[in-house]
Protein backbone atom coordinates (compact mmCIF):
# COMPACT_ATOMS: atom_id res chain seq x y z
CA UNK A 1 0.00 0.00 0.00
CA UNK A 2 1.35 3.38 -0.77
CA UNK A 3 2.43 6.10 1.83
CA UNK A 4 0.30 8.81 2.15
CA UNK A 5 1.38 12.57 3.80
CA UNK A 6 -0.90 14.43 5.34
CA UNK A 7 0.27 18.43 5.31
CA UNK A 8 -1.40 19.88 8.50
CA UNK A 9 -1.04 23.63 10.19
CA UNK A 10 -1.80 24.36 13.97
CA UNK A 11 -2.33 27.09 16.19
CA UNK A 12 -4.09 27.44 19.50
CA UNK A 13 -4.50 30.92 21.08
CA UNK A 14 -5.52 32.38 24.32
CA UNK A 15 -6.77 36.12 24.89
CA UNK A 16 -5.32 36.81 28.10
CA UNK A 17 -3.35 33.61 29.79
CA UNK A 18 -5.39 32.44 30.80
CA UNK A 19 -8.47 33.31 29.04
CA UNK A 20 -10.83 33.06 26.07
CA UNK A 21 -9.14 30.36 23.85
CA UNK A 22 -9.17 28.93 20.52
CA UNK A 23 -7.66 26.56 18.06
CA UNK A 24 -7.22 27.16 13.99
CA UNK A 25 -6.64 24.08 11.95
CA UNK A 26 -5.72 22.86 8.54
CA UNK A 27 -5.85 19.35 7.37
CA UNK A 28 -4.61 19.08 4.13
CA UNK A 29 -6.86 21.51 2.20
CA UNK A 30 -9.86 21.78 4.96
CA UNK A 31 -10.24 23.76 8.03
CA UNK A 32 -11.06 24.14 11.57
CA UNK A 33 -11.70 26.33 14.41
CA UNK A 34 -13.37 25.26 17.55
CA UNK A 35 -13.99 27.17 20.79
CA UNK A 36 -12.00 25.46 23.89
CA UNK A 37 -13.15 27.75 26.79
CA UNK A 38 -11.04 29.39 29.22
CA UNK A 39 -7.18 28.26 29.04
CA UNK A 40 -3.69 28.99 28.58
CA UNK A 41 -1.49 29.66 25.36
CA UNK A 42 0.10 26.32 26.28
CA UNK A 43 -3.38 24.26 26.52
CA UNK A 44 -4.68 25.85 23.53
CA UNK A 45 -1.05 25.02 21.41
CA UNK A 46 -1.82 21.15 22.65
CA UNK A 47 -5.26 20.71 21.96
CA UNK A 48 -5.01 22.20 18.35
CA UNK A 49 -2.64 19.45 17.81
CA UNK A 50 -5.17 17.12 19.27
CA UNK A 51 -7.56 18.08 17.66
CA UNK A 52 -5.95 18.28 14.19
CA UNK A 53 -4.65 14.51 15.17
CA UNK A 54 -8.60 13.47 15.94
CA UNK A 55 -9.95 14.90 12.73
CA UNK A 56 -6.87 13.33 10.53
CA UNK A 57 -7.71 9.95 11.97
CA UNK A 58 -11.91 11.23 11.34
CA UNK A 59 -11.02 11.74 7.84
CA UNK A 60 -8.69 8.95 6.90
CA UNK A 61 -9.57 6.26 8.86
CA UNK A 62 -8.32 2.92 8.02
CA UNK A 63 -5.71 5.10 5.29
CA UNK A 64 -4.11 6.87 8.27
CA UNK A 65 -1.63 3.86 9.10
CA UNK A 66 0.41 4.12 6.13
CA UNK A 67 0.06 8.02 6.08
CA UNK A 68 2.43 10.40 7.69
CA UNK A 69 1.69 13.60 8.88
CA UNK A 70 3.74 17.20 8.74
CA UNK A 71 2.14 19.11 11.69
CA UNK A 72 3.19 22.98 11.61
CA UNK A 73 3.04 24.72 14.51
CA UNK A 74 4.53 27.67 16.03
CA UNK A 75 5.16 26.86 19.66
CA UNK A 76 8.40 25.76 20.39
CA UNK A 77 7.32 24.45 23.54
CA UNK A 78 4.95 22.20 22.09
CA UNK A 79 6.74 20.94 19.16
CA UNK A 80 9.77 20.13 20.90
CA UNK A 81 7.97 18.06 23.73
CA UNK A 82 6.66 16.38 20.97
CA UNK A 83 9.61 15.35 19.50
CA UNK A 84 10.81 14.18 22.63
CA UNK A 85 13.22 17.15 22.76
CA UNK A 86 12.00 18.87 25.99
CA UNK A 87 10.87 16.87 29.59
CA UNK A 88 7.18 18.31 30.55
CA UNK A 89 7.03 19.74 33.32
CA UNK A 90 3.72 21.40 34.03
CA UNK A 91 1.42 19.12 35.42
CA UNK A 92 -1.49 20.50 33.65
CA UNK A 93 0.36 19.63 30.31
CA UNK A 94 1.14 16.24 30.55
CA UNK A 95 -2.77 14.39 30.32
CA UNK A 96 -2.42 16.25 27.04
CA UNK A 97 1.11 15.42 25.90
CA UNK A 98 -0.29 11.44 27.04
CA UNK A 99 -3.44 12.40 24.81
CA UNK A 100 -1.31 13.79 21.75
CA UNK A 101 1.63 10.25 21.58
CA UNK A 102 -1.35 8.44 22.06
CA UNK A 103 -3.50 9.70 18.94
CA UNK A 104 0.15 9.42 16.80
CA UNK A 105 -0.26 5.93 17.67
CA UNK A 106 -2.44 5.54 14.83
CA UNK A 107 -0.44 7.12 12.31
CA UNK A 108 2.63 5.76 10.23
CA UNK A 109 5.29 8.65 11.20
CA UNK A 110 4.45 12.22 12.94
CA UNK A 111 6.70 15.02 11.87
CA UNK A 112 6.43 18.74 13.81
CA UNK A 113 8.24 21.43 11.91
CA UNK A 114 8.75 24.37 14.29
CA UNK A 115 7.48 27.06 11.85
CA UNK A 116 7.66 31.01 12.39
CA UNK A 117 4.32 32.95 13.00
CA UNK A 118 4.49 34.51 9.80
CA UNK A 119 4.45 31.16 7.91
CA UNK A 120 1.19 29.70 10.26
CA UNK A 121 -1.01 33.29 9.75
CA UNK A 122 -3.89 30.91 8.48
CA UNK A 123 -4.30 28.90 11.35
CA UNK A 124 -3.56 32.27 13.38
CA UNK A 125 -6.03 33.56 11.58
CA UNK A 126 -8.79 31.18 12.28
CA UNK A 127 -8.20 31.02 15.89
CA UNK A 128 -8.73 35.18 16.04
CA UNK A 129 -11.85 34.32 14.11
CA UNK A 130 -13.15 32.12 16.37
CA UNK A 131 -12.36 34.47 19.55
CA UNK A 132 -13.76 37.15 17.41
CA UNK A 133 -17.55 35.56 17.71
CA UNK A 134 -17.55 35.43 21.56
Amino acid sequence: MAENKLIIYTDGGARGNPGPAAVGVIVGDRKFREYIGETTNNVAEYKAVIFALKKSLELLGKKSRNTVLEINLDSELIANQLKGDYRVKHENLKPLFLESINLMKNFKKILFNLIPREKNKEADRLVNQELDLR
